[in-house]
């Protein structure tokens, strides 16, 4: 914008700010001793609504203008009065009328995307005179209307969208706080904390400079009306000379008080800046806890909150003579502070997180923003052409070369795709380290590398130990302690509340609050005063009395399930707004608690304390939550003492193994199931009721109320119901309790022990070790790399999203897409002929020939989508077009890295853009092949083919025609191929390009086997497709393995992701033992 207005020939005029001529700098002042921030931008935000022609819409997430307008319309001496009304205010349009009959200020707040359609008249201001009186025109109506009536709205919403029928009848005005203004702020108040005296000054400065201005004003004024008013000579006129000569004394002993005023607040302003360190960081924390509302919509922090925060920092942190060592003893204590009282809101995947963007923050200027971005989303390479030979194929993927080769790019790792070539095996030997960041890099890269570009090499080779290496970076940055979240301590917030705040638990699948919220108001002897509702449907009534009552007398009210009741949540917003003016008992507490949910009040979340409720996480810690809910009594209370006890022991860890088994990602469960405490109860239940019924241990129906009816009742996915099964008869079987401590996995210390007094048991599981290793549940040590890698991903993308438009320079960022929207258009495949495909096929074709042609047709679709989008994107980015919600869209994704939503309609991928765009090529090149001769391939790419089922189904179609039989009778024979294929089979296909998860493949032997570390995935030899009669006969020692589209076994919202079942042999292992593995074939990767 500068350069275009400097082409244009305006004059410039270096320094000058907007706010100086567009309003008088005595009326700034003023408004900022009402609160308006004292920044540039909050200043032209106060003009801009104040000067406006339509209403003013004010986007004010942290209340700042609403304060501001409070104050400004509020001054009784001017006879202003102000009026605040919301949608959920009664008869609020009644006192909106009467605001402007009587010429009063109206202030709407807190209102969300939508408006109600009644306050479009009063939007529309369509003023109509009669009789020398004003009316507004509403509807049919003419309402009375006094020309003094001011209105404003305001939203606590951080980045709403509305509708062009409500931005074009308003004024939008984004009152976010900014940097500068928050720093202002945050400065006055260490110092009038630090210096009270200096800030005193300062303010009384303020005001000498804002009324000595305004006087000046006022005497120029006086000057100009006397001088019009002026007849004949002013020489002649004596009294206006006298007025003239009084003025000017006045005038010029005004200017030189200004002046002296001026100098003094300049060396106040010196002597304050000594603090500005403070005030920075404090600013930047509070920007990093804004930022936190984009990973999850409950982590919303309140700026007068955090001001309350900052000031018992001020207060509680350790003082000093030295100023330098005070304002780092203040800045520790604070940043420590934040870090604590937030942790305590956050989900435990998100608090690494938290800790490096504050790490970040706080440390910005040693960190390129360059090696920051790659970090997040890696090497984007499209072209391999003019790519270097990976060095080490035989240890490093295609993924690893490519960010290694995009990596050598920038600044300060020029050569270390060479070191891979001169150092293979030291290279190798680091990759395979299990903790390769706790060892130097090869070669010069140790010393000529500082910490974080470590962490960026290090992604590139090994993504799964990011986690480790941040968390490493941020304890030597700013201390072990942002590294080591504290504990929760339900009673701590208890002692931080007052009877004003709510208190709130933001929920996690399978856990309630409710028990131990009991047991906390039993230690605080408030049981008998602990009143509970769980909201739904018609409770809303019933939970406003007990509100009202537990005001009154002082009871702790827990409202329950908050997110179940989002339409009464506004009504809650009103009463809790209420709770700040009115009488409270001291002892009264207002509980919730909620799901995560988008539409939960903002001003709820910000005005409450947050507290987060999870599962304790790993085997040990929730088999000793299992055991200390359980008391002698209830272990007493079955006659079959011995089988009772062994096998609450084994139900214990069978649900310690069902919750903790989803840490493994997609090698755990294809589906999430929040299993909870109430299964594992009516288990426990069950196992006492059936043993004491029958005198022999009816293991069928305890196995199939515990795994088909309980456990099972969550699960939705039927692989996921034969691992429930497998896990069923491993731990309740006879073996259970006749085997001498029956082992529990390989692991020699999970065992079940001998019949013993409940203390005993507590004091096995206080033996476990703290975190488990993944052969407690069966899994291979790959099964945890498998998972971290995931967690990386989620971590960078999670971030990424952070960053905004303005993470970088905008120029940089549309170059970049414009270079790789070039680059991808460039080597688009061109579509493939259908019409022609379809004309030489003739009249009578196959069932492949059908799917060849749905399949070109959907490529087709695709590859015409792309190439739009691509023209557009470019169009949009230089200008010629406008860019869209889907065009920005677009524009994100190519930037991160990632594929866009549109772009995956035909097929589902977790390839990055990249990978992506490369394997489109090639899938097209499978077809076009296919297309030019109409020859089907020797052995068909079954991931090429958009929906696999359909060619599956085609090829049993055709056998059933060969041989004159129903479809319905064939079934597949699958036969793995020691050779390469050279020529098509008699009958069926070959089909390629298909990798394990979970196992590898014994070439010799042609059976699974355990794979080795690091192997993540195992590419299978071309298999035999055959299809064959269906007969009862199954040979033994095979293993049913599931096929899956993709990595994400779930599939998406219709588009399942299971394709078919392979049989293959399960060599030295039963099939339980790969179907605890998690075992599965995958025909297209994540890298």
């Amino acid at each position: 914008m500068d350069i275009r207005y400097k082409r244009s020939g305006f004059p410039d005029f270096p320094g000058l700010q907007h706010s100086e001529f567009l309003e008088k700098p005595h009326i700034v002042r003023m408004w900022n001793k009402l609160g308006l921030p004292t920044d540039n931008f909050s200043t032209e935000n106060a003009i801009i609504i104040t000067q406006c022609s339509k209403w003013p819409l004010i986007i004010d997430p942290q209340s700042q203008a609403w304060k501001w307008i409070k104050n400004k319309e509020n001054v009784p001496s001017a006879k202003r009065t102000l009026h605040v009304i919301d949608f959920g205010t009664p008869k609020y349009m009644l006192l909106l009328e009467q605001c402007m009959k009587k010429g009063f200020s109206c202030l709407l707040q807190n209102i969300h995307e939508t408006m109600d359609p009644n306050i479009i008249p009063v939007l529309d201001n369509v003023i109509i005179w009669k009789g020398g009186d004003a009316y507004l025109k509403c509807g049919d109506k003419l309402l009375d209307y006094n020309l003094d009536f001011r209105f404003y709205i305001t939203t606590k919403l951080s980045n709403p969208h509305y509708l062009p029928e409500i931005a074009t009848r308003t004024t939008v005005v984004n009152f976010a706080i900014k940097l500068e203004g928050l720093e202002a702020q945050l400065l006055g108040i260490v110092v009038g904390k630090e210096k009270p005296k200096l800030e005193e000054e300062k303010d009384t400065m303020v005001t000498e400079i804002a009324e000595g201005k305004a006087l000046l004003i006022e005497l120029e004024d006086e000057l100009l009306r006397l001088l019009t008013a002026a007849s004949g000579s002013i020489l002649d006129d004596e009294d206006l000379f006298k007025t003239l000569q009084t003025s000017k004394s006045t005038a010029i002993n005004v200017n030189a008080r200004l002046i002296q005023s001026i100098e003094t607040e300049q060396e106040i302003d010196r002597a304050r800046q000594e603090y500005y360190s403070i005030a920075q960081r404090a600013a930047l924390l509070f920007f990093v806890l804004k930022d936190m509302a984009l990973v999850d919509p409950m982590y919303q922090f309140s700026l007068d909150s955090y001001i309350s925060l900052f000031g018992i920092s001020i207060k509680k942190s350790k003082k000093s003579d030295t100023l330098t060592e005070r304002i780092q003893l203040l800045n520790d204590y604070h940043t420590a502070s934040v870090y604590r009282n937030t942790c305590r809101g956050l989900f435990e995947r998100h608090k690494l997180m938290f800790s490096f963007l504050v790490c970040l923050n706080i440390v910005e200027d040693t960190v390129e923003k360059t090696d920051f971005m790659f970090l997040l989303t890696g090497g984007i390479v499209l072209n391999r052409d003019a790519q270097a030979d990976n060095p080490c194929p035989d240890w490093m993927s295609a993924e690893i070369w490519d960010n290694i080769s995009e990596l050598e790019k920038l600044p300060g790792y020029i050569g270390i795709g060479r070191s891979f070539a001169q150092h293979p095996k030291d290279w190798q030997g680091w990759f395979l380290r299990t903790e390769p960041e706790t060892v130097p890099l090869i070669g010069e890269w140790e010393n000529s590398l500082n910490m974080f570009q470590k962490i960026v090499v290090l992604r590139c080779l090994r993504p799964d130990r990011l986690q480790f290496s941040i968390s490493k970076w941020i304890a030597i940055c700013i201390g072990l302690q942002f590294t080591e979240p504290p504990v929760l301590d339900v009673s701590q917030v208890l002692e931080d509340s007052t009877a004003q705040i709510p208190l709130i638990f933001v929920l996690s699948p399978g856990v309630d609050p409710t028990h131990s919220l009991m047991q906390l108001a039993e230690t605080k002897r408030m049981l008998k005063r602990f009143r509970t509702l769980s909201l739904g449907q018609g409770q809303s009534p019933i939970a406003t009395k007990m509100i009202e009552e537990g005001v009154r007398v002082g009871h702790w009210v827990f409202l329950a399930n908050c997110h179940l009741s989002l339409s009464w949540m506004p009504s809650l917003d009103k009463i809790i707004e209420n709770l700040q003016t009115s009488y409270c008992h001291g002892d009264f507490r207002l509980w919730l608690s909620s799901n995560p949910h988008p539409d939960f009040p903002i001003s709820i979340l910000q005005t409450s304390l947050k507290m987060t409720t999870e599962p304790p996480k790993g085997l040990k810690a929730n088999m000793k939550r299992l055991y200390n809910n359980i008391t002698d009594d209830r272990l007493d209370s079955c006659k079959c003492q011995e089988k009772f006890r062994k096998l609450v022991f084994s139900l214990c860890w069978f649900h310690a193994l069902m919750i903790e088994r989803k840490k493994f990602q997609t090698l755990g469960w294809n589906v999430d199931y929040s299993f909870n405490d109430a299964d594992f109860e009516v288990s426990f239940n069950i196992l006492a009721i059936y043993l004491d019924e029958y005198s022999v241990t009816p293991w069928d129906a305890l196995k199939y109320l515990i795994a088909a009816v309980m456990y099972g009742g969550h699960v939705t996915d039927d692989w996921d119901k034969r691992l429930l099964l497998t896990y069923i008869y491993q731990y309740f079987n006879d073996d259970v309790l006749t085997v001498k401590n029956y082992k529990l996995s390989s692991l020699a210390y999970y065992y079940i022990p001998e019949d013993a007094p409940l203390a005993m048991y507590r004091d096995i599981i206080s033996e476990f070790p703290p975190f488990e290793q993944p052969q407690a549940f069966g899994q291979h040590p790959n099964a945890d790399i498998a998972s971290l890698m995931i967690e990386s991903k989620v971590l960078c993308r999670t971030m990424m999203n952070l960053q905004g438009t303005g993470s970088s320079d905008d120029s940089s960022k549309e170059e970049k897409v414009l270079n790789l929207a070039s680059d991808m258009l460039s080597k688009l495949p061109a579509t493939i002929n259908y019409d022609s495909t379809a004309e030489r096929m003739g009249e009578n074709k196959t069932p492949l020939m059908v799917v060849l042609l749905q399949e070109i047709q959907r490529y087709n679709v695709l590859l015409d989508e792309i190439g739009k989008s691509l023209v557009d994107l470019q169009k949009g980015i230089k200008g010629f077009l406008v860019m869209s919600p889907s065009l920005e869209n677009i524009f994100d994704c190519m930037y991160e890295g990632r594929v866009p939503a549109p772009w995956l309609k035909a097929y589902p991928s977790l390839l990055s853009l990249g990978s992506w765009s490369r394997d489109l090529i090639h899938r097209v090149e499978h077809f076009n092949r296919w297309a030019a001769t109409l020859t089907p391939p020797i052995a068909f790419w079954l991931s090429a083919f958009t929906f696999p089922t359909g060619f599956l189904t085609a090829v049993l179609q055709t056998s059933a025609r060969k041989e004159g039989k129903s479809i319905d009778l064939l079934v597949w024979d699958f036969t793995p191929q020691e050779q390469a294929v050279v020529f098509p089979p008699e009958d069926g296909v070959y089909v390629r390009g298909m990798y394990l998860e979970g196992a590898s493949w014994h070439k010799k032997n042609q059976t699974l086997m355990e794979p080795s570390l690091m192997e993540l995935f195992c590419p299978l030899p071309p298999i035999h497709f055959r299809p064959v009669e269906q007969t009862k006969q199954r040979p033994k020692g095979m293993y049913d393995c599931p096929v899956y589209y993709y990595p994400q076994r779930a599939g998406t919202q219709g588009r399942e992701a299971f394709v078919v079942v392979v049989e293959l042999r399960s060599g030295e292992h039963p099939s339980e033992f790969w179907i605890k593995r998690g075992t599965a074939i995958l025909l297209s990767l994540s890298n």
